[in-house]
This record gives C-alpha cells, sequence and structure tokens, in this order.
C-alpha cells in the first residue's frame, strides 16, 4: 500500500496546540518537543499503516470507520479515519479525557 498523506482537521490542530501549550505553561519545553516528535512519527506511521488503529471507541460511539493511535510514551490518542487517498484526523486527545463527549459536537467535527 502507498503512504498516504495524513490532514488533520481544524479541532486535532487545535487539540495539538493545547496540549504544546499544556506542556509549555508547566515549564516542560522538552516535553512539549517530545510531544511533537512523537505526533509526528505517528503520523508518519498512520501514513504507512492506517489500518493498524484500534476500532475501540468506533463501536463505542457507533462510528464504524473511526480508529486511535496510542501516542506511546505520551497520554494521547489520535482519532482518524482512513479515506481512500488520505488519512483524515479528527481529534488528538488525552486519553484520561472523557472521550465520548467530544464527538458528539457534528458541527466540531466539520472541516
Amino acid at each position: 500500500m502507498k503512504e498516504l498523506p495524513v490532514v488533520p482537521r481544524a479541532m486535532a490542530n487545535r487539540d495539538v496546540d493545547e496540549a504544546i501549550q499544556y506542556y509549555l505553561q508547566e515549564s516542560a519545553v522538552s516535553a512539549a518537543l517530545g510531544f511533537i516528535d512523537e505526533l509526528e512519527r505517528a503520523y508518519a506511521h498512520l501514513s504507512r499503516h492506517p489500518a493498524m488503529g484500534s476500532t475501540r471507541y468506533a463501536y463505542e460511539l457507533d462510528l464504524p470507520d473511526l480508529r486511535c493511535w496510542s501516542l506511546g510514551k505520551y497520554p494521547y490518542l489520535v482519532f482518524y479515519v482512513t479515506r481512500a487517498d488520505y488519512v483524515d484526523v479528527w481529534r488528538v486527545l488525552h486519553a484520561v479525557r472523557d472521550i465520548p463527549p467530544m464527538f458528539c459536537d457534528p458541527d466540531a467535527l466539520s472541516r
């Protein structure tokens, strides 16, 4: 399978910005930079292997194509849907958040 471009939605970009801002407010510059590196690695992996993500939340949220991928050293999950020609990243959320309400507002998920 060829690599697919990873295209984060506006909400996913806001989620990432908020995570970075949190680390910076905590004076954890190295954690912020590590988070960015880990996210870039995750996007590269999903570009090559989009079917690898978990479907756990797909069933819970009744969104059949939704998958999620953990950022490994950071407690964040990348939520995405694989399209024919790209990986559509919907959200990047902290794993301890109440995830289902984050997907209840259809306007928040729109491009």
